[in-house]
């Protein structure tokens, strides 16, 4: 934690008093730390016994003074390394869910550019209520880490008591979260996402709904973790900000296959998540086909399949990950699939879990490997993504 600049957002909770020890506990670890007050939260704790514990003046307002000085929650955003919100009361939780930009708190939020820590604290029934279980569920879509008492640890499905985690708690979830970001540092990754398009004429294709968003997510934390990432993406409506990712487009299967070959044969890892079209029509007309009869055949060839043949290549330094989506019997098929493509590890998505597959800003996944397999619960497609990292940093290792 040394040198790190943390944000550290109070709430209005009566788990206010928490936050000067967690301050003093991240002071220790060599942090640097900016306290950032709802007008609420200071009927809790005062800013004065902040300020000591920082030397900084705890910002509350977004006027200091009279004289038109202000405090620029942008800057905020860009100096952290990371923002701590805690306590988290639902309150703040609805307004971060939904946008609702008024306190310096939520402001300073919505302006961050760094992750964002989340410690709820309020009653049971508060906590339980599915109103503030949705909140929740939409912070974490945006990919949110949210801290909670049932497993001390970064959490995906909430079912603790509603009470802040303990401070020395809070700090361990965010040391184990910045020791991460060093744990792929000088490897290569190359990952597919999105779909393929197959021309039929110069208007239509054979596409499918793949959005590119878990390829993209995965993308953003290898790259967050050090890595050299390579994003071969088919066509989605997504844009990737991490300076450390090299994004080639593509339009359909035989360009995915060229491009992921090159880029393989150069990685340490390769993480196949796109949705590739498995066939291609024979022929692509250089026209508009006009509606001239009743019916129109069109024959269709396979595509290069690239997960075999990147498998077959693999050599033994390099890892190699698959995704399945299936709609029955879908561990025998990704378990077969897993051998047959000689994937080190795949990824299964079924489609008959409520918020997994297509279009989701979740996903529901098991990660399957030849010595068995491990179901995660319905996440944020970060967290997921985090999640896959995770396995896959372990056996670069």
């Amino acid at each position: 934690m040394k040198g790190k600049k943390i944000v550290l957002g109070i709430t209005g909770s009566i788990a206010a008093y928490k936050a000067a020890v967690l301050t003093r506990l991240l002071i220790k670890k060599g942090a640097e730390v900016q306290i950032v007050i709802t007008p609420a939260g200071k009927e809790f704790i005062t800013p004065i016994t902040l300020s000591a514990l920082t030397s900084k003046p705890v910002i509350s307002e977004f006027f200091s003074q009279r004289d038109g000085t202000w405090h620029s929650h942008v800057d905020l955003g860009l100096w952290a390394d990371a923002m701590v919100i805690a306590p988290a009361t639902a309150s703040t939780i609805g307004k971060m869910a939904h946008g609702i930009a008024d306190n310096m708190l939520v402001t300073t939020y919505l302006s961050m550019k760094a992750p964002v820590f989340v410690a709820p604290a309020m009653d049971l029934d508060m906590f339980a209520h599915p109103s503030t279980q949705h909140n929740l569920d939409i912070l974490r879509s945006y990919g949110n880490h949210i801290i909670e008492p049932a497993s001390g640890e970064l959490a995906s499905h909430l079912v603790g008591k509603g009470r802040m985690e303990e401070p020395e708690k809070i700090v361990e979830a965010l040391e184990n979260f910045f020791a991460k970001q060093e744990d792929l540092k000088g490897k290569k990754v190359m990952i597919t996402a999105g779909p393929t398009y197959e021309k039929i004429d110069p208007v239509r294709f054979i596409g499918n709904y793949s959005s590119g968003k878990m390829g993209y997510a995965l993308a953003e934390v290898c790259a967050e973790r050090g890595a050299e990432v390579t994003l071969i993406s088919g066509p989605v409506n997504l844009n990737v900000s991490h300076p450390n990712i090299h994004r080639i487009d593509v339009e359909s299967a035989e360009q995915m296959y060229q491009a992921a070959k090159e880029a393989y044969a150069q990685a340490d890892a390769g993480i196949l998540c796109a949705a590739v079209a498995d066939f291609t029509p024979e022929q692509t007309a250089d026209h508009k086909i006009k509606r001239e009869k009743d019916d129109l055949v069109l024959r269709l060839k396979p595509t290069q399949d690239i997960a075999a043949a990147l498998g077959k290549e693999k050599k033994p330094h390099q890892l190699l990950v698959g995704f399945a989506l299936e709609t029955n019997d879908e561990i025998l098929h990704a378990q077969d699939k897993l051998v047959r493509k000689n994937f080190d590890f795949i990824v299964l998505n079924s489609l008959n879990d409520k918020g997994a597959g297509f279009r989701c800003d979740t996903n529901k996944i098991t990660i399957i490997e030849r010595q068995g397999e491990t179901p995660y619960p319905l996440k944020g497609k970060k967290e997921v993504a985090e999640d896959i990292i995770d396995k896959l940093a372990s056996i670069l290792h």
